[in-house]
């Protein structure tokens, strides 16, 4: 072999090693790097505390109340104590900077978490001296109701608002491109340590109160690291971009350079969400994705309660079930980073709302044709149910969660914060709210959630043909 075959031989092999980086890895420099690194570490604790705490919740209502009284809760209490924290950010975010907005909105959940662990649960029967009325009532304590509320809460704050609201401040457009399909990555790891956890460890505690103990240890250590972390990524980029870099580099990206609004107030915030086209149509993704995710899970969960009736096991078949979601993940994220990156946008967003529809028509014929009461035949629904919702899980962190955030990048900063704390809290909680109301009114003319399937499976397509005129609307904007 001669030198000139052996430098060609080279560039091929370089070439193909620069594809292979550009689709696995497509981050570039110690400045990118560094800052991928500390952004992605905080999303996977972000995560690994929204998984904890929401196998947590499910397992406290479930086993206790059954799965239909999660629609009544969400109604409720969920709904109105999300429209309070949207009013509350909102005017919070026209005082507070940015970093003092993002510590005064992590901090107070960490705090309860810490509180409902150490000072309700032990002293519940002096907090609570009718609790055994309350839980005739309502099938559970008013603390662990409440714990609920707040749980719910954080799964609409931590992600919408914790994470992405930060990415978006720090990411320019080239680099979201890059950026976003990898995040994902992070919403993987995350749900596989924190399912291990629970399965291997905290459903094995002697009883349920051990078994929170050693779940807010990991909540409270995950909390310390979200903090330390955007302290750090914060301080990096304003040490290493200054603001003329930072917004010519968005220019030249084809990003226009974002003019301030004058600040609004929390009812001309709602008034702008209802007059922007393009901001109802992103709501419109994130109400439709709750509505079609919660007309099955609360079916699939009232299938579990039966075949898993002991708090421990159910705890313990969720932890499993969300470290599988989480090693799913890594498969959507690999084809979907390079859907979007080949096909676009409206591609990357249609697929979730595809593969969602696609996958629930088995679900829905054993609801609707197969006899339940059958062992045999409930473990085959419930091994169904289980593959609908984990892909409707692993689509959401893999793809829904980059093609809606990306999105966003277009908007003015007061689109963002405003606009974006209306879609993530209070929109995200109406579409989650919405299919409970739906759900409740069904239970009460048809008995129980299951008999109601056929109703249920109507509205499902219905809104999933909604849901994918949106993508195409707003690939048009």
């Amino acid at each position: 072999m001669n030198g000139s075959e052996s430098k060609s031989l080279a560039v091929i092999g370089g070439a193909a090693s620069s594809k292979l980086r550009d689709a696995i890895f497509p981050v570039y420099g110690r400045n990118e790097i560094i800052k991928f690194l500390l952004l992605g570490s905080m999303k996977f604790f972000i995560i690994m505390v929204l998984t904890l705490t929401r196998d947590t919740k499910d397992t406290l209502i479930v086993t206790q109340c059954g799965a239909e009284a999660i629609a009544f809760l969400k109604i409720y209490g969920v709904l109105p104590s999300a429209v309070a924290f949207t009013a509350i950010y909102s005017k919070a975010s026209n005082i507070l900077s940015k970093q003092a907005l993002f510590y005064s909105t992590c901090i107070p959940f960490f705090i309860f978490f810490l509180a409902y662990d150490f000072l309700i649960r032990p002293n519940i029967s002096f907090l609570e001296p009718s609790v055994e009325t309350v839980k005739s009532i309502i099938g559970s304590s008013t603390s662990d109701v409440i714990a609920n509320f707040v749980a719910e809460i954080y799964s609409s704050v931590s992600i919408g608002i914790l994470f992405w609201k930060t990415a978006n401040d720090l990411v320019s457009p080239k680099e979201a491109q890059r950026f976003y399909p990898l995040f994902a990555y992070t919403s993987g790891f995350g749900p596989i340590l924190a399912g291990q956890y629970v399965a291997r460890y905290a459903s094995l505690a002697p009883n349920f109160d051990g078994s929170i103990r050693r779940l807010t240890a990991a909540i409270t250590l995950s909390g310390v690291m979200i903090l330390f972390l955007n302290h750090s990524v914060t301080n990096y980029v304003a040490a290493n971009e200054s603001a003329s870099t930072k917004n010519a580099s968005k220019g030249k990206d084809g990003g226009a350079v974002k003019k301030s609004k004058p600040k609004m107030t929390a009812g001309e915030s709602v008034k702008f969400l209802a007059s922007s086209q393009y901001l109802r149509c992103l709501a419109t993704l994130v109400i439709s994705y709750g509505l079609m995710y919660n007309f099955t899970e609360i079916s699939w969960k009232s299938l579990l309660k039966k075949k898993y009736p002991d708090a421990l096991d159910y705890q313990r078949f969720m932890g499993n079930f969300s470290s599988i979601v989480g090693a799913s993940t890594f498969a959507v994220i690999f084809c979907g980073s390079n859907l979007i990156k080949h096909l676009g946008w409206r591609i990357g967003s249609a697929a979730t709302p595809l593969v969602m529809a696609t996958v629930s028509i088995p679900f829905f014929i054993m609801l609707i044709f197969m006899d339940l009461s059958n062992p045999t035949i409930l473990g085959q629904a419930v091994s169904v149910g289980t593959a609908l919702i984990l892909l409707s899980r692993s689509f959401k962190y893999g793809m829904f969660d980059a093609t809606t955030q990306m999105a966003y990048i277009p908007l003015d900063e007061e689109s963002k914060v405003k606009g974006k704390a209306a879609i993530d809290v209070l929109g995200s909680r109406l579409g989650k709210s919405g299919a409970s109301f739906v759900q409740q009114g069904l239970v009460l003319a048809f008995g129980n959630i299951i008999n109601a399937a056929p109703v249920i499976g109507i509205l499902y397509y219905s809104i999933a043909a909604s849901w994918l005129s949106a993508v195409y609307t707003l690939g048009r904007l």
